[in-house]
């Protein structure tokens, strides 16, 4: 190698152990990235130091702008002690020591319970924070928020005095309690998922603020009326130091229920979870009843029920008296009913029982109407022309085995016995089995006397052909039709 080479290669060798020495660069080394987007990176610069709980572990490598923001993106290089680093770490820029100058990022590795994060992840701006520098406080610090700030102070130090400060004294000793339960109590506020549940928290904040932010006058007023009602209170502090006994002995009683309250809460929360989807798909229903409740609101109107109801209050009592005056008909219509019900159509669709083989078990209702064919057949004479019922007698020699038939009842002279004063729905339907037996057993006389009464009609009635009556009443008919015809 000549000499030219050898000195320029030597040169070469030296200036980047020079800079590997002074910038303290491990050009062989990968070291450990984390980003961050800040929403105000201040005056943090490139090579500013990240410390964990004051410890320098890293350097910042460098802070770009997020583009379309205000926010800023900071990239850092950390060591392997601060490793590792999980999902719920945090971020602020805070401003370093006077004679340092310049800002710092002060890091807090998160929870070990967390996930870790892995190389060249990006911490979102909910995790990051800014310190406040002096320049933030003068700039908060206006006319207005300072006159605030005095009359703050003027009333604290009004409240102070006159025994104020003694009552503070004396209730230092319940802190201990109060700020136990207070420290329970933020911490339940925090929720089952931090992250989530501050998130939805400060977005609901957010909407509230906003809502009241876009009706100054309504805020106005809000403001007014809280001062108004602090003079209130104000001007009664004689009553209100009266009740702070009272109250802390209302405390005292209640903290066994709060203690019940606090144990429903978990199965509330769970009925609050079940409940939310019916909740949700109420508007749907509500949306399609509403219709329906102006319908019926109508409905209700003078001129629909209300009206009919007041023409119904007219009637009612008119209503009522005929109801009291038609019960002696009702009840004669239940009776009646029964009565037929359980008497009459049992009887009509009896059978009745007869000892001819062709006529035997015929129904009353069919053998009633037939009866009506044959009294219209027998109801006359040899003219047709009288008013007379004849009834031909049958002889009881040719009838089978000489009997009667249909049978007579034991007594033909004896009728059924007639009973108005039982009810006729209690009664028993009339007995269709009538006795039977020989014809000279259900006649009043014997055989010959039935005879020799036979002879007398014959008798009686060849007497009145002999007489000539029936001439005369046939002309005394054919007298009457001619004076209708007239």
């Amino acid at each position: 190698m000549s000499p030219f080479k050898a000195g320029l290669l030597a040169i070469v060798v030296l200036a980047l152990l020079s800079y590997f020495g002074f910038t303290k660069t491990n050009p062989f080394a990968h070291p450990y990235q984390l980003k961050a987007t800040v929403a105000d990176v201040q005056n943090l610069q490139p090579k500013a130091p990240v410390r964990i709980a004051g410890v320098e572990v890293g350097k910042v490598k460098k802070v770009e702008p997020v583009p379309d923001s205000a926010a800023g993106e900071v990239t850092m290089e950390l060591k392997k002690q601060a490793l590792p680093i999980h999902r719920d770490a945090t971020l602020k820029v805070r401003p370093r020591i006077f004679l340092e100058g310049n800002y710092f990022v002060d890091l807090k590795p998160g929870s070990p319970s967390a996930p870790v994060l892995a190389d060249k992840s990006v911490l979102p701006m909910r995790q990051t924070a800014l310190s406040v520098s002096l320049s933030d406080i003068l700039s908060a610090l206006q006319s207005d928020v300072r006159g605030n700030l005095q009359t703050l102070l003027r009333e604290y130090s009004s409240g102070l005095s006159k025994g104020g400060a003694e009552g503070f004294n004396r209730a230092t000793r319940y802190f201990a309690s109060a700020y136990r339960f207070t420290a329970i109590t933020n911490d339940a506020l925090l929720g089952e998922q931090p992250t989530r549940d501050v998130r939805g928290l400060l977005r609901g904040s957010q909407r509230t603020f906003s809502a009241l932010a876009a009706d100054p006058e309504a805020l106005q007023q809000l403001v007014t009326d809280l001062n108004v009602t602090a003079g209130a209170l104000a001007r009664q502090d004689s009553a209100l130091e009266a009740s702070v006994p009272a109250l802390r002995d209302t405390l005292r009683v209640g903290q066994p229920a709060l203690a019940s309250l606090n144990a429903a809460l978990p199965t509330l929360r769970a009925f609050a979870v079940e409940a939310l989807p019916g909740v949700r798909s109420s508007l749907p229903t509500l949306n399609a009843g509403i219709p329906w409740l102006h319908q019926a609101r109508l409905l209700m109107g003078r001129t629909e029920l209300r009206g009919l109801s007041r023409e119904l209050r007219r009637a009612t009592p008119s209503l009522v008296s005929l109801n009291l005056q038609l019960r002696p008909l009702l009840r004669t219509g239940r009776a009646l009913s029964s009565c037929t019900n359980n008497v009459l159509e049992p009887f009509i669709e009896s059978r009745i029982p007869s000892i001819e083989s062709g006529n035997n078990n015929q129904e009353v209702r069919r053998q009633v109407v037939r009866s009506f064919v044959g009294l219209s057949g027998e109801s006359r004479l040899n003219d047709a022309n009288t008013p007379f019922f004849h009834i031909q007698g049958v002889n009881p020699l040719n009838l089978t085995a000489g009997r009667i038939e249909p049978a007579a009842p034991q007594d033909p002279r004896t009728p059924p016995p007639h009973r108005p004063d039982v009810a006729c729905e209690t009664q028993d339907p009339p007995n269709l089995n009538a006795p039977g037996g020989p014809a000279n057993q259900f006649s009043s006389r014997g055989p010959r006397t039935s005879a020799a009464t036979m002879r007398q009609i014959g008798a009686g009635w060849r007497h009145m052909l002999r007489s000539g009556k029936f001439a005369a009443l046939e002309r005394r008919f054919r007298a009457l039709a001619k004076e209708r015809k007239r």
